[in-house]
């Protein structure tokens, strides 16, 4: 346990800022959004919009519960993040046959702007992937992973 001083001083508050796992993978996750936000841009969407639209294309059709578990969101946040890609008509909402719960899919226009999309976020994956090479990049893929795992261990860690 971190013996915490009285006063804490500008370098005491600095190495937390360093050493902090939250503020460091924050401070990577708006770098590499900024990045594919930037290199998506012609198709109008953010690169957050598209991770989700290709995770409904990806498990159509589904619920928001199991979208937002496999997105690692609250369901409300991603029942929030879907109302612009369903007023863009590019996700739906199909009822289940003899039940009240509804499942997601990808419409017409939705399959068309991950044709236009996928292009243009495989010039960005290739580019940062590029940077690291593709083996670190498998590491670190692995490790972030490990991370997500990690944020689901039990109490008495």
């Amino acid at each position: 346990m971190l013996d915490v001083p009285e006063q804490l001083s500008p370098d005491d508050l600095a190495q937390v800022a360093t050493q902090c796992a939250c503020g460091n993978f924050r401070k990577a996750t708006r770098a590499v959004t900024q990045f594919f936000d930037e290199c998506l841009e012609p198709t109008g969407l953010r690169s957050t919009q598209f991770v989700i639209l290709v995770a409904v294309g990806a498990m159509q059709p589904s619920s928001i519960a199991r979208l937002a578990r496999e997105l690692v969101m609250d369901p409300s946040t991603m029942a929030r993040n879907l109302r612009p890609l369903e007023g863009l008509g590019l996700v739906e909402k199909v009822s289940r046959e003899g039940r009240r719960s509804v499942n997601l899919s990808l419409t017409a226009e939705g399959r068309a702007m991950l044709k236009q999309g996928i292009p243009l976020w495989q010039d960005a994956q290739n580019r940062f992937v590029g940077h690291f090479g593709r083996e670190t990049w498998e590491h670190l893929r692995g490790f972030l992973a490990q991370a997500v795992n990690a944020t689901r261990l039990p109490d008495d860690y």
